[in-house]
C-alpha cells in the first residue's frame, strides 16, 4: 500500500485536504481528513480511486471496478468525537487481530504516539 499511500499524499496536496489519521488496511482504509473546500474530499477521493484501479488492474491483468461502492464519508462535528474517531482508525488493525499493538503496523499511530516523521500526516489542531 506504499503506492496508495503517495498517491494518498500526492492529491490530497492537490485538492487541498489535510490527513490527520489514516490506516490501509487489505480489504479497506480509514482516513480522517479536513478539506479546505466542501468537495476537495470528494475530488481527491474521485482521483485516488481512478488511479488506484488503473493501477491494481493493469498489475492483477484483470478488468472492471475494484471497489464495492463509492466512498462514504461522515461529519465530525465535536472535538470528542474527532479523537474517538483518530483512536478508531489507528487502532483498527489490533481490533482485526492482524497485529497485537498498533505500532506494529503502518498507520498515523507511529506519527502521533512516537513522533515518527511523516508528509502524509498533518497535525489536527486539537
Amino acid at each position: 500500500m506504499l503506492t496508495f499511500g503517495q498517491w494518498l499524499c500526492d492529491y490530497s496536496s492537490e485538492h487541498g485536504v489535510s490527513i490527520h489519521a489514516w490506516v490501509f488496511m487489505s480489504n479497506h482504509v480509514h482516513i480522517l481528513a479536513t478539506p479546505r473546500e466542501h468537495n476537495s474530499i470528494a475530488l481527491m477521493m474521485q482521483a485516488l480511486g481512478r488511479r488506484y484501479v488503473r493501477y491494481f488492474n493493469s498489475r492483477h491483468r484483470r478488468t472492471g471496478t475494484l471497489w464495492e461502492g463509492r466512498y462514504r464519508s461522515c461529519l465530525v462535528d465535536s472535538d470528542q468525537y474527532l479523537l474517538q474517531c483518530q483512536r478508531y482508525i489507528e487502532l483498527n488493525p489490533v481490533r482485526a487481530a492482524v497485529v497485537s499493538a498498533p505500532g506494529q503496523y503502518p498507520c498515523s499511530y507511529r506519527t502521533h504516539a512516537h513522533g515518527k516523521a511523516s508528509t502524509l500526516t498533518t497535525p489536527h489542531f486539537l
